[in-house]
């Protein structure tokens, strides 16, 4: 029997255009699913007769409980070299190969920027004035120039974010655990003691930290308090860093000027989330990492390493 494979979470419906799927055909057959699988149930109804699976980024998360209900699945194929949703042990102990693919850093740099600026420049305020007859000119847009920049964290995202930061003037400050002054100090950052003295001390918070134990919930009431009236914070890493409870008081009370996000704790975030209409954010549908150079690569990949494994010698995998 052809073995199946079903493409998760192709909400464009872009996917089997961005790669030569045809170099599959009669060896897979191949479908997609444009809609997001809400419980494990749908998952299970969705997909339960394939043996490969490809799964884009951390949309649908397979924990334990679920692998145990794919005796099919054979192969897991996720976007990007790691995927916090996929639970790798169980996966091993199921039988199933989990491999990825190559990811870009750039595209969720730019869309950090496009936060940045859209909030101090208040970009979704006067372009709904110009479309629908609003005032000519309603808003102050905050300067970058001359103001600070806080970054808690420093990789690879943090660190290209770090330098166009300072192209526009702006005075860069990191933090993280691991992070030592000798190493912010080779792109030109200055690290902060602590990470209360940078959120204290920034006009702009950006986080890009990855999701763990010792990062869940990193900001909480305490630490939104700590930030000025006029700042702004940006989230385009994973949600569960910031304490949602507390942000959603800190903008409705007015802690902070305004939040940029990219991430919530449940995407697709619901049609009546206080987050989609509170006048201080700027929201975007998890689109970080949405660009055609990206999805090019994750599924022409996909299709690497499909054909590989059907060879019997897997690349990319992670377990």
């Amino acid at each position: 029997m052809t073995p199946r494979c079903a493409v998760l979470d192709d909400y464009q419906g872009v996917a089997l255009s961005m790669a030569d799927w045809a170099a599959l055909d009669g060896a897979v057959d191949v479908r997609t699913l444009s809609e997001p699988l809400r419980s494990e149930d749908e998952v299970v109804a969705a997909i339960g007769d394939c043996e490969i699976v490809v799964a884009m980024r951390e949309r649908t998360p397979f924990p334990a409980s679920l692998l145990a209900r794919l005796p099919r699945l054979r192969l897991l194929i996720t976007s990007g070299m790691r995927n916090a949703a996929i639970d790798l042990p169980a996966a091993a102990r199921h039988g199933v190969t989990v491999c990825g693919t190559a990811g870009n850093t750039e595209p969720p740099v730019e869309l950090t920027w496009a936060l940045i600026l859209g909030l101090a420049r208040n970009v979704a305020t006067e372009s709904a004035a110009m479309r629908t007859g609003g005032p000519w000119q309603s808003t102050l847009g905050a300067d970058l120039h001359g103001r600070t920049l806080g970054l808690l964290g420093l990789g690879k995202i943090g660190t290209r974010v770090a330098r166009i930061g300072q192209a526009f003037g702006m005075d860069v400050v990191a933090w993280s655990r691991n992070l030592t002054a000798a190493r912010a100090a080779e792109v030109g950052v200055r690290a902060t003691a602590t990470k209360e003295e940078l959120l204290e001390n920034s006009d702009v918070v950006s986080v890009h930290l990855v999701l763990g134990d010792r990062t869940r919930g990193l900001l909480g009431a305490a630490e939104l308090r700590r930030m000025r009236p006029t700042g702004y914070l940006v989230n385009a890493s994973r949600a569960a860093i910031v304490d949602q409870d507390a942000l959603l008081r800190a903008l409705r009370e007015n802690w902070i000027a305004g939040a940029g996000l990219d991430v919530f704790e449940q995407e697709p975030l619901p049609a009546d989330h206080p987050l989609r209409t509170l006048p201080n954010v700027l929201a975007l549908p998890h689109l970080g990492y949405v660009t055609r150079r990206n999805y090019e690569g994750y599924f022409q990949q996909a299709v690497e390493d499909i054909t590989a494994f059907l060879a019997g010698n897997p690349v990319r995998i992670l377990v």
